[in-house]
């Protein structure tokens, strides 16, 4: 009897804790214990779709709480007026902070995670190396080498065979053969025919889940598993192994270019450039087909201005060589003189540009303010809060772009007047926003636009009928399944 009436005590208490505490308006509820987690378990597999969702239901702004006595407490926002005071007006208030750097430590010391006059500096020597004449036209060459020598051969090869290719892996190879090529002079032709395993290349995927787990946990659950050395902290210090090794071995190759630099800052700057360099960017080219594939139109559209420039630049296709497509010359054309044509990429830049807008490369940005602070929402924050600025969700917000926010339109960049129409990097925040405005933007939007016509022009990608294409719940939006496609040569 006494067991019954435990049981029905239990039940009443649950019974009551539902109605007492469950949120009517669709939100996370809060109860008693283990506060918010069982809406972000139930959401593991769709989480930045959630976070959409509850910020649209939330007036762009919500608090997320952990289980009680985990000090987890998390404000999500999608609100332009908030990130602008984090990023720019207040920026001051708002660095990285020991508890970010504790998060993204396999990143090292470098300008991702550093504040102060270490990042100053790390920004200061990123400046000249990007601002040097002649980086973009040996980044340029590089592009083209690598899309001749590694993208063409593999395209031409599973289009010959009728294979079917993941291009999101296509990608990721590509972008990390350039990425290497130029931190490190090494290229390691991931990007090839047989399409070789990588280890380097596919512990990185271990490294971002653990990350994400890390944002989602109390402190002390990954803090324990780190130590016990198990679960995803097992993975993550699995792939640090791999990725020190691939770097130590670089360098030894390249030791005596060093330039009197230390083993340990030069491991520091280049885990911080080679895993931006390699998945943001190929993950945006990924979406971006992916986006090109449902709606023809653009296409259409993008190889309409292809073929504009081409007249306005004399351009005359050879139908007397036989070897070549017309596609193939006029990529040739364009290799040559990309520099000067790439900024006349208008409709191209704007398709990419909304391309980011929905699927941004890097999910959210999270900040912690060293003192209390009240946001331009009205929330208070401390700096035992993470603020966790959601750009995934914010490109999907009605009340930020419109009635038509989840459409792939292209157009809504353009303005009046036929160019490209600037939007606020705080409402825009693919590449960041205030000082720490990502410094790579131009050479990233450069290897986009070049990688896209080096395809649009040969090629016609048909995705797999069935293939099931979703974001992953991770720091980097990239597809969790990948992209599955055939590659035909196409006969326009």
């Amino acid at each position: 009897m006494a067991h019954f009436e435990i049981f029905l005590a239990f039940f009443a208490f649950l019974f009551l804790s539902y109605y007492c505490f469950r949120n009517k308006y669709g939100l996370p509820t809060y109860w008693p214990f283990v506060g918010m987690l069982p809406a972000l378990l139930q959401n593991h597999h769709r989480l930045h779709h959630f976070f959409a969702e509850v910020l649209e239901k939330s007036q762009l702004t919500f608090f997320i709480r952990g289980p009680w006595l985990s000090n987890l407490r998390l404000l999500f926002t999608a609100d332009p007026a908030n990130v602008h005071h984090v990023l720019s007006k207040n920026f001051g208030n708002y660095p990285k902070g020991p508890k970010f750097r504790e998060t993204f430590e396999p990143l090292g010391d470098g300008i991702f995670n550093s504040d102060g006059d270490l990042w100053q500096y790390h920004r200061s020597m990123a400046q000249t190396f990007f601002g040097h004449p002649q980086f973009q036209p040996f980044f340029l060459k590089e592009i083209w080498e690598k899309v001749e020598n590694g993208l063409f051969p593999v395209l031409d090869h599973v289009s010959k065979q009728g294979l079917e290719i993941d291009l999101q892996d296509l990608f990721l190879r590509f972008t990390f053969d350039i990425t290497c090529n130029i931190v490190l002079g090494h290229d390691p032709k991931s990007l090839c025919i047989n399409l070789p395993n990588h280890p380097f290349s596919d512990v990185l995927h271990d490294a971002e889940d653990a990350v994400l787990y890390r944002h989602l946990v109390p402190r002390f659950v990954w803090k324990f598993q780190r130590w016990l050395g198990v679960g995803k902290e097992r993975k993550l210090r699995e792939a640090e192994k791999v990725v020190d090794d691939f770097i130590f071995d670089c360098i030894s190759r390249k030791k005596e270019e060093m330039c009197k630099r230390s083993l340990s800052a030069r491991q520091n700057k280049v885990e911080n450039e080679l895993k931006p360099g390699r998945d943001t960017t190929s993950t945006a080219l990924s979406w971006f087909f992916y986006l090109l594939s449902k709606n023809p139109s653009v296409i259409s559209g993008i190889r309409e201005e292809l073929d504009t420039i081409m007249a306005q630049a004399n351009y005359v296709h050879d139908c007397n060589k036989e070897d070549k497509t017309k596609g193939h010359q006029r990529h040739n054309y364009l290799s040559r003189n990309f520099a000067e044509l790439s900024d006349e990429l208008i409709y191209l830049h704007c398709a990419i540009c909304e391309t980011m807008r929905l699927y941004p490369p890097v999910a959210f940005n999270n900040k912690a303010p060293m003192e209390p602070d009240i946001l331009p929402s009205g929330h208070r924050v401390d700096s035992n809060m993470q603020i966790i600025l959601h750009t995934y969700a914010m490109g999907r917000m009605k009340s930020i772009w419109g009635e038509d926010c989840h459409e792939f339109k292209p157009g809504r960049w353009i303005s009046n007047k036929g160019s490209i129409k600037h939007e606020p990097s705080h409402k825009f925040l693919a590449f960041n926003a205030g000082p720490r405005t990502c410094l790579g933007k131009r050479m990233s939007l450069i290897q986009m636009k070049a990688t896209a016509i080096a395809i649009i022009s040969n090629y016609d990608i048909q995705p797999i009928e069935g293939h099931v294409v979703v974001p992953d719940s991770s720091v980097i939006l990239r597809m969790k399944h990948g992209f599955k496609v055939k590659v035909l040569t196409s006969q326009q």
